[in-house]
């Protein structure tokens, strides 16, 4: 008989599990303690639980994180570990520390299904959606990594779901994750310091809206239909006009402060006084702040980031409109780290890889 993983459950599904096994719901607050604030996985050490309690626990389920097979460190002190996942694949995780602050960047799939050009996760095509145990596990793994102690300040003080994979497409599990990264009881992270990242699925936003209450991202990175929907193909099925109103409506709900505006920087495609010139007109009325990112590049890319003098520019304009945008500090890239380059190693269930191995072998 298989048992359950209890690491990726949150406070409501430990409290069924306890009922499940005929146990009292306030199990479920002691057992989040151990598992996440103490990182024990073996029930015999959980003190203040029976004897009996902890045998049948034994019996019934596990605390099984995923398993980190490399860590590469960068100059710049950032940190990626490559997680072995049960089924062969591996996903990638990274850790950036800056004063005051801890970045973690969390991967939701193995790969991923929506095939942005300018990224190298989607080229690697997709296998699966992470359980919510393989989501935490992340989390649970660094603080693990980095020695953090239960009582002591927190090594991750930020969490984004920007690493491997679309978080709405696996919208279930993610929820799961993000309740446990916000619980007093387990990781204890503002809900303004837990931000997911999305490409655009506006029902999903929607039903985020209704959820869980997290900061919210758009992976933009165009101010119009055309030029969106060639290197962001989910734009053809919600455009640009139906996602930023679904942004509209979740920052109306709970007063949310404002939503990032995600906007990789690429020379000829987007960054243009004309491209910054619809951004600022796209944008009006809707609180948010920019975040432009030097393109990175990866294998056989054909993109090419702006050069420095025009993201200069391109912001400028922005500022000058009044719009908050900033630049975002490329970290990590000497170990193909950085923002767009996460890769893994994917089992490639919708056949992209061969598909772009068999075109690249056509003759021109």
């Amino acid at each position: 008989m298989s048992r359950t993983n209890l690491l990726g459950l949150d406070l409501k599904g430990l409290e069924g599990f306890f009922a499940e096994i005929g146990e009292k719901p306030f199990r479920a607050r002691q057992l989040l303690q151990w598992i996440h604030q103490y990182r024990v996985v073996d029930f015999a050490e959980m003190t203040n639980l029976s004897k009996v309690l902890r045998q049948k626990l034994e019996e019934t389920a596990e605390v099984k994180p995923p398993e980190i097979v490399q860590e590469y460190i960068s100059k710049d002190g950032t940190r990626k570990w490559i997680i072995k996942l049960s089924c062969g694949n591996s996903i990638e995780t990274v850790y950036i520390p800056e004063s005051g602050r801890g970045t973690l960047c969390v991967s939701s799939q193995v790969g991923c299904a929506l095939a942005c050009t300018f990224c190298s996760t989607a080229q690697q095509g997709f296998n699966r959606n992470l359980t919510a145990s393989e989501i935490i596990g992340q989390l649970w793994l660094a603080n693990e990594a980095l020695g953090k102690e239960p009582k002591g300040n927190r090594v991750v003080t930020n969490v984004v779901m920007m690493g491997m994979g679309e978080p709405l497409a696996n919208y279930n599990n993610v929820i799961s994750a993000m309740n446990l990264m916000r619980d007093d009881l387990a990781y204890g992270i503002s809900w303004r310091r837990v931000t997911l990242s999305t490409s655009g699925m506006v029902p999903m936003i929607d039903k985020l809206r209704e959820d869980c209450h997290v900061s919210l991202a758009i992976s933009l990175h165009a101010a119009n239909d055309k030029t969106r929907s060639e290197i962001i193909p989910l734009n053809d099925k919600y455009p640009i006009a139906e996602l930023l109103a679904a942004c509209k409506r979740y920052v109306d709900v709970n007063q949310r402060r404002h939503i990032t505006i995600e906007y990789v920087m690429l020379a000829g495609i987007n960054d243009s006084a004309q491209d910054a010139k619809d951004l600022i007109r796209i944008l009006k009325g809707l609180p948010t702040k920019i975040n432009l990112i030097p393109f990175n590049p990866f294998p056989k890319t054909n993109y090419i980031c702006s050069s420095k003098t025009v993201i200069a520019r391109f912001q400028k304009q922005l500022l000058d409109s009044g719009l908050v945008a900033t630049v975002r500090k490329t970290r990590g890239d000497d170990i193909v780290a950085a923002c767009g380059q996460l890769a893994g190693e994917v089992q490639d269930r919708t056949r992209r890889t061969q598909k772009i191995a068999q075109s690249e072998a056509m003759p021109s």
